[in-house]
């Protein structure tokens, strides 16, 4: 412009106006875009100010009727679209300032490229248009998962050259979606982050990573590895705000036999998490990763697969917006239990999302069937897994109570609170909370809102957590359904090992036990250190010892 501002202007093609034709573009076109695009104005001084206009005709008319909310909403549109144009153009210009240092010495571009790379190579396997390849394979009658073929995709090696499979081959992708009610998308999205063991198969993690190192892939199953539940989360890079963070994740395995001891059977992702913090309100929530081979090439082959969750910003009125979204019927255990009062906020307890699940997995041409059918049973079974611990997070659930109902063979949590309260009062002669003469569910929030961690676990040779507190599932960075994994000696090393176990005796003679001061490691291995800590034997109604119980005094992260 003659002020020297600079303009970039966009606006939808026609069939008349030198864009595709209507019949091909069918399949693809879902918007119209009037002018669009950037006005930046130079600033005296230096510097920019720059404008941004999106104005879409998003077509809701064309969109089942649970999805329309989100091509009616401008609000979608700006999280969408415009204010992450905004925050790409702040990230440049830090990076191009130096204000940022990223990990492992890498140049802000490349891993601004990884991240691109994912989000793009996730969005085109969920897309599955017919002109990129994609074709969509025969199902076996349910049609749950929908599982596409694309013959044309290759994976990519360090020279740029397609790896030839045994036989020409390419990429399956099995997906699925699901509609989720109360289900607060940063919290799953956390824990699947945090909590991968709960929904993963390490030999399928195995049987991709492979597809990387080797001119063939084999079904898993043929060199069977067991995943040892350990995860390191190495940070690269995060957005100026956190909204988005990449990562590389380090699975460890362990291999079951004596010849393969001595090879490393580490797996690698790269890993793109977005939306993870409860405050985010962005337009999605995802957690997006491909293997990659551990010295981390930069022009590394990502085959994406994840999660993405939208929020559906809906209304809820009444019976008509509840009723296909109830997560509660697809589990077949009966409506959804009404909200604990003061449990959530009403807006948890109404929220709507969809989320979408998407797995590629590369494959031979012999072997294609094999594969479709192996990826169409994974992704059922991490639907399942998903399910469950949606149950449980859900804040419109009592999540003790929900969590408790999966903990098959213990009492309801409100009894467990009563005889943790008792049995502390009998043993140590004071009472554990200061209203010890509520009952049922105070006396179960009261436990659970407690500031100690409070930890329950099996009277048996290998104690297994049981129950938690809140300020116990912070405290071991875990949740109600993952808390069965952990083991009483995990949480401590050799040390406090030995210092627990030496006061066994005096638990097992006198009821009760004082443990001094020291550190415990939570779930995903941060150590944690504690000013005191009190064990007691719990009795049941038969004054039979029941489980053990733990109470962390001022715990932290160190």
């Amino acid at each position: 412009m003659e002020d020297g501002s600079l303009v970039v202007c966009e606006r939808s093609l026609t069939g008349s106006g030198g864009g595709p034709n209507a019949a091909s573009a069918q399949q693809f076109v879902r918007a119209e875009m009037l002018p669009s695009g950037y006005l930046v104005r130079p600033c005296e001084g230096g510097g920019s100010i720059v404008h941004i206009v999106d104005h879409l005709d998003l077509e809701a008319w064309s969109v089942p009727e649970v999805l329309r909310p989100l091509y009616e909403s401008s609000r979608v549109v700006a999280q969408k679209m415009t204010t992450v144009a905004l925050r790409h153009l702040r990230q440049i210009a830090q990076e191009t300032s130096g204000e940022v240092v990223y990990a492992l010495g890498r140049q802000p571009a490349v891993l601004r490229t990884f991240s691109q790379r994912l989000s793009r190579g996730f969005n085109d396997a969920i897309s599955g248009f017919n002109d990129d390849g994609w074709s969509v394979m025969g199902g076996d009658g349910i049609e749950d998962v929908v599982v596409a073929c694309n013959s044309t995709k290759k994976i990519r090696n360090n020279s740029n050259a397609g790896i030839t499979f045994g036989a020409p081959g390419g990429i399956i992708c099995a997906k699925a979606s699901m509609l989720l009610q109360s289900v607060p998308p940063a919290v799953l999205v956390r824990f699947l982050r945090e909590h991968r063991s709960e929904w993963a198969d390490y030999n399928i993690d195995a049987y991709l990573a492979s597809s990387l190192k080797t001119s063939a892939c084999s079904l898993p199953g043929l060199r069977p590895m067991r995943f040892s539940g350990g995860q390191m989360i190495m940070p690269l890079a995060h957005t100026v705000e956190n909204e988005e963070i990449l990562e590389v994740v380090r699975l460890e395995g362990q291999p079951l036999t004596h010849d393969e001891a001595l090879l490393s059977r580490d797996i690698h992702l790269l890993q793109l998490c977005t939306g993870i913090d409860e405050k985010s309100v962005g337009s999605s929530f995802q957690l997006v990763f491909a293997p990659i081979d551990e010295h981390f090439p930069d022009d590394a082959p990502l085959i994406s697969s994840g999660f993405r969750v939208i929020p559906l910003d809906m209304k809820t009125d009444g019976v008509s917006s509840g009723r296909t979204l109830d997560l509660a019927s697809s589990l077949d255990v009966g409506s959804a239990a009404p909200q604990a009062s003061g449990d959530a906020p009403p807006d948890d307890c109404n929220l709507r999302s969809v989320l979408t699940i998407a797995f590629q997995f590369p494959y031979e041409m012999h072997l294609q069937d094999s594969v479709a059918t192996m990826a169409r049973q994974y992704v059922r079974s991490v639907v399942s897994a998903v399910q469950r611990v949606s149950m449980a997070i859900s804040p419109s659930q009592s999540g003790l109570n929900a969590g408790q109902r999966m903990l098959s063979g213990f009492p309801e949590a409100a009894t467990l609170a009563r005889w943790v309260c008792q049995s502390y009062h009998y043993h140590l002669g004071v009472e554990l909370l200061n209203q010890s003469d509520e009952a049922g569910e105070a006396l179960l929030k009261m436990l659970w809102h407690h500031p100690d961690a409070v930890l329950c676990c099996s009277f048996k040779e290998k104690p297994m957590f049981t129950f938690a507190n809140k300020a116990g599932l912070d405290m071991l960075e875990t949740s109600l359904i993952a808390l069965q994994d952990l083991t009483l000696d995990k949480i401590f090393d050799e040390s406090g090992r030995k210092a627990i176990f030496s006061d066994i005796s005096k638990l097992m003679e006198q009821g009760y036990a004082y443990l001094p001061s020291g550190v415990c490691m939570s779930g995903m291995g941060r150590h944690v250190s504690f000013d005191q800590a009190v064990a007691w034997k719990v009795l049941g109604e038969d004054s039979s010892v029941h489980c053990l119980a733990f109470c962390f005094v001022n715990w932290s992260f160190v």
